[in-house]
């Protein structure tokens, strides 16, 4: 069936246990922005059936992620269940994902870190996105900070709003959204291999979020909008895409994410 192009993706009937976007603002990525190593790591290490409160202990004791203080471990494995555990068949999906390559690993970041963050998210698939249909235009700490600021006023401190804008630059950079370190940033398509699209959309398929699955600010943020996001389904087969005026439709060759990773990794 044929779904119009702007229809909110929350399937009819879905449970209420469905994996969603986190919509409320918090803090954490001043303490972590992307994270692609940590991340990595607990990828291969994490046994979901430890409970959660058990897991920094067995983390630090056997140093999952290095020589980082028990204090340490426990905020990023505290991160890292709204990143990941909050999705148990992506978390399913990493944890085997032993082959995974780096350009892949950064787009997976980039896209648990919007779907955990909507301060990161907004930042991204929307600032990022509008700012780079403007001839030259680049990107730097104070352009960002007034973004911040615009987008939030009166709610943090002057020092917080700097420390949230340097975090963006950071995770932004890291993603391979924007040019690194050095003030004015060019503004950059990442390179997105088809297993982490597939991969994307796999998980935003069985996920609540709004927008739709091909019109959404997880796509628009690595330069996936309209044809071009046609133009990449087509050469990948697996998900096929078809438009009819603002209808869509989507074609899966597998049922489920799991059922993907079966067959694909």
């Amino acid at each position: 069936m044929m779904e119009p192009a702007t229809s909110h993706a929350v399937p009819r009937g879905a449970p209420a246990t469905r994996p969603h976007e986190v919509t409320a603002v918090h803090a954490r990525l001043l303490r972590l922005a992307l994270g692609v190593e940590e991340s990595r790591s607990y990828w291969e290490h994490v046994d979901t059936s430890v409970p959660l409160e058990a897991r920094p202990t067995l983390a630090f004791e056997q140093r999952w992620l290095g020589a980082k203080s028990l204090e340490r471990v426990r905020f990023l494995l505290a991160s890292f269940a709204v990143r990941y555990d909050a999705f148990p068949e992506a978390l399913a999906t990493l944890t085997r994902w032993r082959s995974m390559d780096a350009d892949t690993r950064r787009i997976v970041c980039h896209f648990h870190l919007q779907l955990s963050d909507p301060l990161y998210r907004a930042f991204t698939g929307s600032f990022l996105v509008a700012r780079r249909q403007k001839p030259g235009a680049k990107l730097d700490r104070g352009v960002t900070l007034r973004w911040v600021k615009n987008e939030f006023p009166d709610r943090w401190s002057e020092a917080t709003c700097v420390q949230f804008a340097s975090k963006l630059l950071s995770a932004a950079s890291e993603a391979g959204l924007i040019s690194p370190r050095r003030d004015p940033r060019t503004l950059l398509f990442p390179r997105v291999p088809d297993a982490a699209l597939e991969y994307l959309l796999h998980v935003l398929r069985g996920t609540s979020f709004a927008g739709t699955l091909v019109d959404n600010p997880y796509l628009a943020s690595i330069g996936l909008e309209g044809g071009f996001l046609d133009r990449r389904l087509a050469k990948i087969g697996s998900i096929r895409l078809h438009r009819m005026g603002q209808l869509f439709e989507l074609d899966w060759t597998h049922p489920s994410l799991s059922a993907w990773a079966e067959a694909t990794l």
